[in-house]
């Protein structure tokens, strides 16, 4: 089976969330919240098991750029200058099913 890959990704300011559909007809909607404290960047996550840094304050958070990285991934810029994760598409499948 392959994996589901994005159909389409809208970045609302006005619900600061991530609409994101993919082939597999699922579609879900990711709070720019979540996005940034769950960021895969090492910054968050440490460099190993049981690193992982809580991130809050991040309610407000905003996203002023996406860039895509290779076919695999997006790169998100946030308005506080966080902008080290690569959110794979299936980070990003993963983190659409956790905000259900």
């Amino acid at each position: 089976m392959s994996r589901p890959w994005p159909e389409k990704l809208d970045f609302s300011s006005t619900d600061k969330a991530l609409h994101a559909r993919f082939d597999d007809g699922e579609s879900f909607s990711i709070p720019f919240e979540t996005l940034r404290v769950e960021s895969p960047s090492a910054e968050v996550q440490g460099h190993g098991a049981g690193q992982k840094k809580i991130v809050t304050g991040k309610e407000n958070v905003g996203i002023t750029a996406a860039e895509p990285v290779g076919r695999y991934a997006v790169r998100l810029t946030f308005d506080d200058g966080h902008d080290s994760g690569i959110f794979t598409w299936d980070y990003l499948y993963a983190l659409g099913e956790a905000a259900r």
